[in-house]
């Protein structure tokens, strides 16, 4: 690898293992084997390097979010609430091996506030996600279209941010893929539908308005 790569991957290595706010320029030195020097040359600064180290690192993560999706086997005639479920199952169970990287985009998101680069760099990744989610749901599913698709995708980026704070504060108590899928149910239970009103009511005649001046 040349000295960029070797900035890349120190620059990750400090994400995972201090965060980005404590995540110096000689910590990425030191990680990288490279100097200080390259750290301008190639990115500009420090902060140029962890965000785009963050990129990165997001565009890894999405890869194996369209892995575990795509090895989820999508059954036509299964209850969708079901699917549902353990598609949630799997991509909780991502967030074990992705920890440190869920711990550095929350400092990430708090800083780009302040970085107005960082944030255009977020909002274009997370339009990216978007984007591959609504492909892998068309290729994991029939009968949903691009804007179904992506509406979806959509959903389920939004879902993602507040469960993965949940689960980096308490495991043990963060919903599970039941939780979320029961959640959904008792949704639909609560909504009112078109048999709440009983065939004789609805058949029978109202009362003409009175007549004015009676």
């Amino acid at each position: 690898m040349g000295h960029r790569d070797d900035l890349l991957a120190g620059a990750k290595r400090c994400l995972h293992e201090r965060g980005y706010g404590r995540t110096t320029a000689r910590d990425i030195v030191a990680a990288s084997g490279a100097n200080l020097a390259s750290i301008g040359y190639h990115f500009g600064s420090k902060e140029a390097l962890l965000t785009a180290a963050i990129i990165e690192s997001f565009a890894e993560w999405g890869d194996e979010l369209d892995a575990v999706m795509l090895s989820l086997s999508w059954d036509a005639d299964a209850d969708p609430i079901e699917q549902f479920e353990k598609a949630w199952t799997h991509l909780i169970q991502s967030f074990a091996t992705h920890r440190p990287l869920w711990v550095s985009s929350v400092e990430a998101f708090a800083q780009a506030e302040h970085i107005p680069e960082l944030r255009e760099q977020l909002a274009t990744s997370f339009e990216e996600t978007r984007a591959g989610m609504a492909a892998v749901i068309m290729k994991a599913t029939s009968g949903i279209d691009e804007g179904a698709a992506r509406t979806i995708g959509s959903l389920v980026l939004a879902l993602l941010p507040g469960l993965a704070l949940q689960w980096l504060l308490d495991p043990g108590r963060a919903p599970s893929g039941e939780d979320l899928g029961e959640a959904i149910r008792a949704v639909l239970r609560s909504l009112p539908t078109a048999t709440s009103q009983t065939p004789d009511a609805a058949a029978e005649p109202q009362p003409d308005p009175p007549a004015q001046g009676s």
